[in-house]
């Protein structure tokens, strides 16, 4: 039997998610420091969220391939609250964002296109590129008194084969909110190649100290920009399957009529879920401030005990529910992972991000407080107490 290439990769249990899984089966305690699933984490949703589903009008089969016009109008309702007209003929709806970047991937790229994507960032990309036989190139962000876009990175990672840049809006997991001036120098980039600019939103209603980000559903002067964005983290629901896609730009139109032959290629929005997602948007204030107290908390706990190690700095982060740490380079981090998972402390190696193998663990802010503090304290005491082969731990303050 012959499969395809480009499903020929390595799904062997890894070191790491082996010792993870054992410790769990053996009852041993672990504090999670990597979850991503908010319907996991302890928040209260409301009582009757699931009400929508059962809306009659989900019993007649009415195939829109763009999304059901009311739903569509709740997402433009969506963007008006954050100050941004979007008109429903630009919006179409998908099951995940997932399947939107897919159904862009399709729009704009053939076989062997590339996708210019930043670096770290999260690794989702890699799997959906190889999915639709497009490359990815990776472009630098920066740390400076806090992460910054390169633009001469991304300029450099342009050929004649590209076809989209990928921004996330805030990063995962740097928290970096793509500033107004970085935006105009890779609009000024993308109008000169004649190439796209796709932006992931899922993380844009989560900005620290009030930052309230813009978005670039907006739109950028004589630049094709998708949006991508969807209820996994802007409703707290990732198990609802429902996202979408706004396009802007010169070629909005031409886009859509494209969009909605391949969306009704697969048809794959459900009519519940699509019925149910004008009240699901409207309710989001409840679960979206749960969230953002329980991040500031873990952020606060973090800092405070932070506060007197040298050997460790917590970044600067905007926004989004993840912290970057700068710790000693001085063995891979697969290995400083697995001995805080020996001591009861479950966190992600950078390089799962695409950082260096040396020098960085990444922690989300979003489980339970308790367990947030238990996790961080065995990172605080193993610092404090464990020393190299060569006892060279040097401190990493700038």
């Amino acid at each position: 039997m012959r499969f395809s290439k480009r499903t020929e990769w390595n799904t062997e249990e890894s070191a790491l998610a082996l010792a993870h899984r054992e410790r769990v089966q053996a009852g041993l305690p672990v504090a999670d420091l990597t979850a991503s699933n908010p319907t996991r984490c302890g928040f209260v949703y409301d009582a009757h969220l699931l009400a929508p589903l059962a809306d009659q009008r989900a019993l007649d089969y009415d195939p829109q391939p763009l999304g059901l016009l009311r739903t569509r109008e709740a997402v433009c309702g969506y963007y008006r609250d954050h100050g941004v007209v979007v008109r429903p003929d630009r919006v179409a709806l998908t099951t995940s964002t997932s399947e939107a970047y897919s159904f862009l991937f399709k729009l704009l790229c053939d076989a062997g296109s590339e996708i210019v994507v930043p670096q770290p960032g999260y690794p989702l990309f890699d799997f959906l590129a190889v999915l639709d036989d497009v490359r990815i190139k990776g472009a630098p962000l920066v740390y400076d008194h806090g992460w910054q876009i390169e633009p001469e990175g991304f300029r450099r990672a342009v050929t004649a084969e590209t076809r989209a840049i990928v921004l996330v809006h805030p990063n995962n997991p740097t928290g970096h909110f793509t500033k107004r001036r970085e935006a105009e120098e890779l609009g000024k980039l993308c109008r000169e190649q004649g190439i796209a600019l796709i932006v992931d939103e899922v993380f844009l209603d989560y900005g620290f100290d009030g930052q309230k980000a813009e978005s670039f559903a907006e739109g950028l002067e004589g630049v094709d920009v998708y949006v991508v964005s969807g209820l996994s983290k802007i409703a707290g629901l990732p198990q609802m399957k429902a996202a979408w896609i706004v396009a802007t730009g010169p070629h909005a139109a031409e886009a859509m009529s494209r969009l909605e032959v391949i969306a009704d290629t697969f048809l794959s929005m459900n009519a519940p879920v699509q019925g149910a997602i004008p009240a699901w948007l409207a309710g989001r204030g409840q679960i979206q401030q749960h969230i953002t107290e329980r991040v500031k908390a873990n952020l606060a706990e973090l800092d405070g005990q932070l506060a007197d190690l040298d050997l460790v700095r917590r970044l600067e982060v905007e926004g989004g529910w993840y912290a970057v740490l700068r710790i000693p380079a001085v063995q891979p981090d697969e290995t400083t992972v697995m001995e805080l998972l020996e001591r009861g402390a479950w966190v992600h190696p950078g390089y799962f991000f695409g950082m260096e193998e040396s020098g960085w663990l990444v922690v989300s802010l979003l489980g339970s407080v308790e367990e947030f503090r238990t996790g961080v304290q065995v990172i605080v005491d193993y610092f404090r107490t464990h020393q190299s082969d060569n006892n060279c731990l040097v401190s990493v303050k700038p």
